[in-house]
Formats: C-alpha cells, sequence, structure tokens
C-alpha cells in the first residue's frame, strides 16, 4: 500500500485501465438468435421435393405424432453413425439421410410390396 493514489486515477501504480477491458473481438460474433436458429434448423425434419410428391401420390396423410416419431428414428439411427436410412413405420417406409435429416422418399404400403432398397446403410422399425 505505498503507492500512491492522485484524484481522477482509478488505478494505482502504472496499470493502465485499457489493459483491463475485455476485447470485443473475444466475444462469439454468432447472436444468440442466430444460434437457436442453426440448433432448430440442424434438428427439424425436413422433406425433398421428391418425398412431398411422393406422400402427395399416395395420399400419405403425416400427423404430429408420426412426425415425432420418425424425427426419433433418425436420432437412433444417428447416434449408431448411419447415413441413409430405411425407417418402416406401420404401412409405410421412408428413405431418410440422417445427416441432413431429410426425408428422400416415401412409399406406402403397396409400393413396398417386392421392392428392393438399396443404397441404404440401417434400417429403423417403428412399431
Amino acid at each position: 500500500m505505498s503507492e500512491r493514489l492522485t484524484v481522477g486515477q482509478m488505478f494505482p501504480g502504472k496499470i493502465n485501465p485499457s489493459t483491463l477491458n475485455r476485447s470485443t473481438g473475444s466475444r462469439s460474433a454468432v447472436s444468440p438468435e442466430a444460434s437457436f436458429e442453426n440448433v432448430l434448423q440442424r434438428n427439424m425434419l425436413k422433406f425433398s421435393n421428391h418425398a412431398a410428391k411422393r406422400l402427395e401420390q399416395r395420399g400419405i396423410e403425416l400427423g404430429s405424432r408420426q412426425l415425432d416419431q420418425i424425427s426419433s428414428a433418425i436420432d437412433k439411427a444417428a447416434a449408431k453413425g448411419s447415413k441413409e436410412s430405411l425407417i418402416l413405420m406401420k404401412d409405410m417406409a421412408l428413405i431418410v439421410s440422417v445427416a441432413n435429416r431429410t426425408v428422400v422418399t416415401a412409399m406406402d404400403g403397396d409400393s413396398m410390396k417386392d421392392n428392393v432398397f438399396t443404397q441404404i446403410d440401417s434400417a429403423v422399425i417403428i412399431s
């Protein structure tokens, strides 16, 4: 406590107040809204144009419960490291890009019969 304080000086000795300020460059450049939007977009289930057309052509309507089941199935496939997955539900089949969380195509029960599913690395069966 031998250092002297003078009027108008807030810090003792030769400490410059500017050295105590945090630089604004170290803050995250992403605003909270943008990061929330990014998280939302990454976790949102999407349908390709092809899948949307197939759903419409085949008269398949998905309710919120089914969409939740599909999203949960994608989460399970992602946890196992899957990239392209077949999701089988009661009377439909969906091919899904797991990384993009996008339904690529959809088939109803009649369209599934005698079909071979290729370019998939996993299957998730929802009862």
